[in-house]
This record gives structure tokens, sequence and C-alpha cells, in this order.
């Protein structure tokens, strides 16, 4: 095996993948060749056969990848190389006629604009599949009680479903950055060596509208010689928000599978797989941990980002080797993420007993505050109630008790609560507040976006 990076024989998804291939590449720049040709034919700067021949050369069927490598060895210029390998393969005239009045990253940016369209297509699908997943969970445990922790300690009573509407709430967020960034990121140009259209005569503005027309891409209003590198940042930017958005929701899943709390779990084959290689007990959750890990390679990916951002003049080639690592990378990184993240919480198991076991661990110490809030329906002062209930905690922590017996016993109580209304204000049961409500309410919201039931 001479795989050296673990995008070739380890992670990502060919659909992604393929987009990136050295020949997909390839591909799309002929494209974009294929439609400036298009453009000085519908403007009558050549003539339609000779345009129409550029387009027929313009397919991997008949300019090589190998050439077209052959070729760049001799001119150091992958785009010079393309360019005179199709020229190789016109016949009459047409060939003079390819990459008429462009700059190389005319055809490199937009070409990379395709990249981007085809590929934000395939993690918008993703993101709509995790949002469906996270809206059946929720769905399916709306009234599934669990503590709730803040500092990684027990605070109130929630749902799990109450907890996955979180998800649904941030994911659906993407969606919408997603939508509102394709015509930012999925922008190319064509306004030759610096941006002014100089070459391309005074049909530039036309030839740059046409051209973006028939790729379905946005343009570049006032280019240097390559498009704004703002796209980029802001566009890598969103993908490193949702795969720490991905992270911390396995971050979670990572802490509710911990043997102590064991509130949920992976899917684990009980039949094939194996947790470790010496100890033959182990659940890992692997999957988890690998969307976690992957989170923080991909948003290494900014940083080079933002530095191609800073090109000298009207451009140098600082950005080109960075970027050939970066947009490929992030992507194929992300895709995996969503799909694996959707893996894990499609096939979760909820352990709704050890949740109740959990909050039985508290002794009633997280029925705190609805004793508080009682308390000030019948009048006292909210801080006297506080420090009541606190003085009863630190209590019943010291003595190792139950809260509700603590306050059963306190004299300053016996005329204001009765022992039933304690007892039935400290029914976690009672005190999740709008939980289903908000679960129902973002599981509408994602089967609306979605447009299908759940």
């Amino acid at each position: 095996m001479k795989e050296l990076c673990p995008l070739d024989y380890r992670y990502g998804h060919e659909d992604m993948k393929s987009i990136f291939y050295a020949t997909s590449r390839l591909q799309y720049q002929m494209d974009v060749e294929a439609a400036l040709a298009k453009a000085h034919a519908a403007l009558g700067t050549i003539s339609a056969e000779d345009a129409e021949e550029i387009c027929r050369v313009s397919t991997l069927d008949i300019v090589k990848p190998e050439r077209v490598m052959e070729i760049e060895t001799e001119t150091r210029h992958d785009l010079m190389a393309m360019v005179k390998a199709m020229t190789e393969q016109c016949s009459g005239n047409a060939g003079k006629y390819i990459h008429l009045g462009a700059t190389s990253n005319d055809i490199v940016d937009t070409a990379t604009a395709l990249q981007i369209k085809d590929a934000l297509d395939i993690i918008e699908k993703d993101v709509d599949i995790l949002i469906y997943s996270f809206a059946k969970l929720a769905k399916r445990e709306r009234d599934t009680l669990e503590m709730g922790r803040t500092h990684a300690q027990f605070a109130i009573p929630i749902t799990f479903g109450f907890k996955i509407s979180g998800y649904i709430a941030e994911m659906l967020r993407h969606r919408d950055r997603l939508r509102e960034i394709r015509p930012r990121a999925c922008a190319g140009k064509m306004s030759g060596a610096v941006g002014t259209g100089a070459a391309l005569g005074k049909n530039s503005f036309k030839i740059q509208e046409t051209v973006m027309g028939y790729l379905g891409l946005e343009y570049e209003p006032a280019a240097t010689q390559v498009v704004g590198r703002d796209r980029y940042t802001e566009l890598i930017c969103l993908m490193a928000n949702i795969a720490t958005s991905l992270e911390r929701y396995c971050t979670e899943v990572r802490n509710l599978q911990r043997s102590e709390i064991a509130e949920v779990s992976e899917a684990f084959d009980e039949e094939k797989q194996v947790g470790s290689s010496t100890m033959a007990h182990k659940r890992n959750p692997i999957n988890s941990e690998n969307v976690c890990g992957l989170a923080r390679i991909l948003r290494g990916f900014v940083t080079p980002t933002f530095e191609c951002q800073v090109l000298w003049h009207e451009r140098d080639l600082s950005n080109s080797s960075s970027e050939r690592f970066t947009l490929p990378h992030v992507f194929t990184l992300l895709d995996e993420m969503l799909r694996k993240t959707n893996y894990i919480f499609d096939g979760m198991t909820v352990h709704s007993e050890n949740m109740l076991k959990n909050i039985e661990l508290s002794k009633g110490l997280i029925m705190a505050e609805p004793v508080m809030m009682k308390l000030t329906e019948k009048g006292m002062g909210r801080q006297d109630a506080h420090e009541i209930l606190r003085k009863a905690s630190m209590t019943a922590i010291d003595e190792n008790r139950q809260l509700r017996d603590i306050l059963l016993e306190m004299e300053e109580l016996k005329d204001i609560l009765t022992p039933d209304e304690i007892v039935s204000v400290m029914n976690p049961a009672g005190y999740t507040g709008a939980s289903g409500e908000i679960t129902d309410r973002m599981v509408a919201a994602a089967e609306a976006a979605l447009g299908r039931k759940v």
C-alpha cells in the first residue's frame, strides 16, 4: 500500500471525493473553456462551428489526462498544458480560439466554483438527512426524563427530546447558512489578466455574464486576477462551524455513554464488533470520537484559508498550493462527519431507565428550585426562600439524605407547605417546563423545512 493521505484509504465517500479528483478538476476546467467558446460564438467573436468543435473536444474521452500531464512536465503550467492538449484535438482552426481573452484563473476559479456548487449539493443533502434523524429521535423521546447538567453537575430535569430539539434548531440555522452562502461561494470570473477584461474587448461584461449563465454561477463584479478570497474564507468558516456543531453533539454522546452515566450508547454489532484488543467487555463510542477528531483537523484549515485571502497586488501564487489542500479536504471531511453523525443518532440506544436512576442519585437536590418557586407563590421573599433551600441542601448533602426528608422536618415550612405539597412539587416529571412544547415546535420546524413528516 502506497497511500499517504487517510482520505485515500480510510475516510470520505466516493461521490464527494470524485468532485475533487485531478481528472474531475480537468473536466470542470474544460467545461469552463467550452462555455467561454460558446459565449464568444453567441456574441459573434468566433464562428458557431469553431465553438462547437471546442465543445466537442472538451471531454476526458478526447483530451486524456496523461497527455495533459506529459505537456505539463515541459511547460510547468497545468492550465496551459490543458489548453495545448485541447488544441491538439481540434480540427480546422478551432484550436486557436481556445482560452481566447482569458487568463488561467478565469478558468481555475470558475472551475472551482463548479466544484463548490456540486459539493454543497451533497453537504445540503447530508444536513437534511441529519435533521430528519434528529427530528425522529426528538419525537420518540419527547417525554423521556433526563438529568439536565450544567458545569458537568446535576442541574434540573429536562427531557431527552428537549436536548435533541436544540440540535435541530442549530442544524436548521446551518441549513439556512448553506443556502445563503451559495451565491457568494459559487462565483467565477471571466475578466482577464487583472480583472479589467481588456483582452475580451468591448464585449467583456457580456462574455462574463454569458459564461456564468451557461454554468449556473454568479460572477465576481470587480475581480483582480482571481475571485475574491473572502468568499472562500466565509465558506471554510461555515464548514468549520458545522463541524464544530457535530463535535458538540458527539461529545455529548461520549459523555452520556460513560460507564458511570450510561444514558445512551452508539449502535454496536454484538455478533462481530470488537471494542478492545485486550478488554473484551468494551463498547466504545468510537464513531463519536472519530467525528470529534476529524472536527479538529477540519478547523485546522481555517487559518491557511484566512492567510490565502491576503495576496500581493492583483494576486500572487501563494494561495494556489494551499487551496489544493483546503477545499477538497474540508468538503470530504465534513461529508464524512455528517454521515457518521447521522449513523450515530439514527441508530442510538436511549437507556431511559438509567436516566431515571441518575435523577434518583441526586436525592431530590435537583428539585430545590421548584420548592423555592413554590414558597414565593405562598408569599415568601425569593431571597429568603433561596436561603432556606440552600441550607436544607447543604444539610442533605452533609448527611447523605433526601432533600425531601429534610424539608419535611423543617419547622419554618410547616405552616407554609403541607407534606403533600412538598412531595408533589418535588416530582421531577412535573418540572420540565415547556420541554414538550419546545420539542413539538422543533419537530414541526424540521418537517416544514424538509417538506415531509417525521
